[in-house]
């Protein structure tokens, strides 16, 4: 795995590797030798704000034994209009891998086809994979298995994450329900795409909810959306999770949130609450998540 760049790119073998390779960093932390990136500096090309994609990819850098430079925007010359291709080229020649959170998935993977050196998408405006990887290792450790798994997405169905979750169906074959508006559902063209027969789009909170092991949602605001916070606030009121909706779930399922929440708008002070273990034990697998990633692209 020369780069990391999207669900959609990787095998189910891929995936089934990230999550045991995860699992296990997470159970020898602070107790194993493993340097795979030792000698080795690495780039963060952050154009967005970030509290956890950065630290757990500082965080595993330096565990790693590598050196990490983060550089945003305003730091280097794309600020100013540098083609993407030619400060690929340059770091190419000077660091040893990179991690990106921006906004066009074409950037990232320019980069990666110019730079020549291992390339992460840590965020995207049409993906976020390293996300999911810390999801589903989450859901692992909480139920023990991936089997039978029935997920509902609830809010914005056509932002980054949801998309990744389409893609994770699609290579393990587990049930999705991306539950959204009409508005708020991936685009007819991307529809074509996807051959999980599992994978459905309910426009109903309610329905999309009935016996699902796990509840997600996400921010309704994306980043770069602000200008539309009012219509997405108005337009998604009825897809929040909830005591009522939590009730039409299975019993014992789980609630995921990728953070940062915003309580009273997709779920509620307190279904966040009654959930915050999971919810920050998520948070947290970002960290083993990303190193399971960075020792991929190295290996």
């Amino acid at each position: 795995m020369k780069h990391f760049l999207s669900i959609e790119k990787l095998t189910r073998a891929e995936i089934l590797d990230l999550l045991e390779s995860a699992r296990g960093y997470k159970a020898t932390r602070g107790k194993s030798d493993s340097r795979p990136l030792q000698g080795q500096t690495w780039a963060l090309l952050f154009n967005k704000p970030s509290t956890r994609t950065r630290v757990s990819f500082e965080v595993g850098i330096r565990e790693f034994a590598g050196g990490v430079m983060f550089l945003s925007q305003g730091d280097i010359q794309l600020g100013r209009g540098e083609p993407i291709r030619d400060t690929a080229r340059v770091l190419g020649r000077m660091v040893h891998g990179a991690v990106i959170r921006t906004f066009a998935q074409n950037d990232v993977e320019e980069f990666a086809r110019y730079s020549g050196i291992p390339t992460i998408n840590a965020l995207t405006d049409e993906e976020h994979p390293c996300q999911i990887i810390a999801d589903l290792l989450t859901i692992f450790e909480k139920r023990g298995t991936l089997e039978d798994l029935k997920v509902c997405f609830i809010g914005d169905g056509d932002c980054n994450v949801a998309r990744s979750w389409i893609w994770a169906a699609e290579r393990l074959g587990f049930e999705l329900r991306i539950t959204a508006p009409a508005n708020y559902q991936p685009s007819p063209d991307f529809k074509r795409r996807i051959t999980n027969p599992k994978i459905y789009f309910p426009r109903v909170a309610a329905e999309g909810a009935a016996g699902v092991s796990v509840l997600y949602t996400d921010v309704w605001v994306s980043m770069g959306k602000e200008v539309e916070s009012a219509q997405r606030l108005s337009d998604l009121a009825q897809f929040q999770i909830n005591r009522e909706l939590l009730q039409a779930a299975a019993p014992g399922a789980l609630v995921l949130h990728c953070l940062p929440a915003y309580r009273g708008k997709e779920i509620t002070e307190e279904i966040l609450e009654a959930h915050a273990q999971t919810i920050f034990d998520q948070a947290e697998n970002r960290l083993h998540a990303q190193k399971a990633i960075l020792a991929g692209v190295v290996r």
